[in-house]
């Protein structure tokens, strides 16, 4: 296990895929480094969930970050990152299967072998429930390849949801 990012930690190169709403479509832009990209933005928000379609994932973390998209943008991010240690096909259903999903111009990134959760130290290990290595559920912000706020939850959602991100930003 990695030492887990903290502010000032630099993005990790990592090949992940990522699913990207596009004109009413889903583009798979698969083996991607996702550290060259969040290195191309100026300001960026990654957020990060155990797994898609589970309970609190689905129904509150990111819903948070759909409702929250347009404020985000307003407050300087150029995008915003859904990542999940889950294959690029499931993290399309799942983007599918919000009605305003596509609006929100978040970008579902599939770390199927959690090597970029390894990297940052946020490999969370659900075995015991039959759930397998999986990601903490975390959200950063990421200033021109630096990480400058990461905020995980242990349990539920707290410091990584939307509304909090968004205090964070407007400060």
């Amino acid at each position: 296990m990695s030492a887990s990012i903290a502010a000032n930690s630099p993005v990790p190169d990592q090949l992940v895929d990522i699913v990207e709403p596009v004109g009413g479509e889903y583009v798979i832009k698969a083996g991607q480094n996702f550290g060259e990209i969040l290195r191309a933005h100026k300001k960026a928000v990654i957020f990060a969930v155990p797994g898609a379609f589970t309970p609190t994932c689905s129904e509150k973390h990111l819903p948070g970050f759909i409702e929250r998209a347009h404020s985000m943008r307003e407050a300087g991010v150029e995008e915003i990152y859904c990542l999940s240690v889950n294959d690029l096909f499931v993290m399309k259903a799942w983007g599918k299967s919000y009605a305003t999903f596509a609006d929100s111009g978040i970008k579902l990134v599939a770390d199927g072998n959690a090597d970029f959760s390894k990297a940052i130290g946020m490999e969370l290990d659900l075995s015991a429930h039959r759930l397998g290595l999986r990601c903490k559920r975390f959200a950063a912000i990421v200033e021109n390849g630096v990480f400058t706020a990461v905020e995980v939850d242990d349990s539920g959602l707290d410091k990584s949801s939307a509304e909090s991100i968004l205090a964070i930003l407007r400060k």
